[in-house]
């Protein structure tokens, strides 16, 4: 079947997070409503523009209007919950949340909201991962020792040097100022989707060398290449995809100013990131 339109998803996302426990991340959704519609591999992996497949796009419009209809509320985790609201409703009307959202828009602004389409306009993610996805791979290397420096890890190194398995820094997660992982990383600017060879490579490179390894792309993660990253009885490497890199960058404000307002307002500092 073909990926469903933004507002097709909203009854799905809402079973998808009841599912998972009235709290989910953005990759937990996205992987049970694929479940839940039983779209295959292809499709999940289908590309939407630049390297963001049509599901995760889809998918954050539905939690766009969903949030705004008040069934959705998120932290500065990326983690997205159920309200009291949305765990009493079990399905919408989707012409009922459109309605009440795009009387929102109405009232809080003055021009260019008469427009409607089938799919809503650019959302500041697409802006913000195709910036990223233009710097120069050194540059796109230190923005990432700079967001996990700002994440925690202490001693982040950037290496980036060849033949050496992919293996661009190295850092250090402190846990309650007690315990102490190394970590090796690898910085991937892709356009399109990470196989689990890509992982599995990374893997053979960490072996004896770090405790966990951790893999950040512009693209996003195949389902195989997910399951791969925690395949039992082999070092665990974790993923941040293009989506989840976004969100981190706000979280942060890493080159990223968000202005509270009636709407949230996300600014881009498209100067930060020339002069990486």
């Amino acid at each position: 079947m073909a990926i469903p339109t933004y507002d097709n998803l909203f009854n799905p996302l809402l079973a998808a997070i009841r599912q998972l426990g009235g709290s989910a991340s953005i990759p937990e959704q996205e992987r049970v409503v694929a479940e839940l519609l039983s779209l295959s591999e292809k499709e999940v992996n289908e590309i939407h523009r630049g390297n963001r497949t049509k599901l995760s796009y889809r998918l954050a419009w539905a939690r766009n209007y969903l949030k705004r209809y008040e069934l959705l509320e998120n932290s500065e985790r990326g983690i997205w919950s159920l309200t009291p609201k949305g765990l009493k409703t079990s399905t919408v009307d989707k012409e009922s949340v459109k309605r009440t959202v795009q009387a929102q828009e109405r009232s809080q602004k003055k021009k260019n909201d008469s427009e409607e389409s089938s799919e809503p306009k650019t959302i500041w993610e697409d802006d913000l991962l195709e910036l990223v996805k233009s710097i120069a791979p050194s540059a796109f290397e230190r923005l990432c020792q700079r967001l996990l420096r700002e994440s925690g890890f202490i001693q982040v190194e950037v290496t980036g040097r060849s033949g050496d398995g992919g293996i661009d820094g190295k850092g250090v997660v402190r846990i309650g100022g007690v315990l102490s992982f190394h970590v090796l990383f690898q910085c991937k600017r892709y356009r399109g989707s990470v196989s689990p060879s890509v992982v599995r490579d990374f893997r053979g490179a960490l072996v004896g060398r770090a405790d966990k390894g951790l893999i950040l792309t512009t693209g996003v993660f195949s389902k195989d290449a997910r399951l791969e990253a925690q395949r039992d009885g082999a070092t665990p490497i974790d993923l941040i995809d293009g989506e989840e890199l976004m969100e981190k960058l706000k979280e942060l404000r890493i080159g990223v100013e968000v202005k509270q307002r009636v709407v949230e307002e996300i600014i881009i500092h498209r100067s930060y990131f020339d002069e990486l």
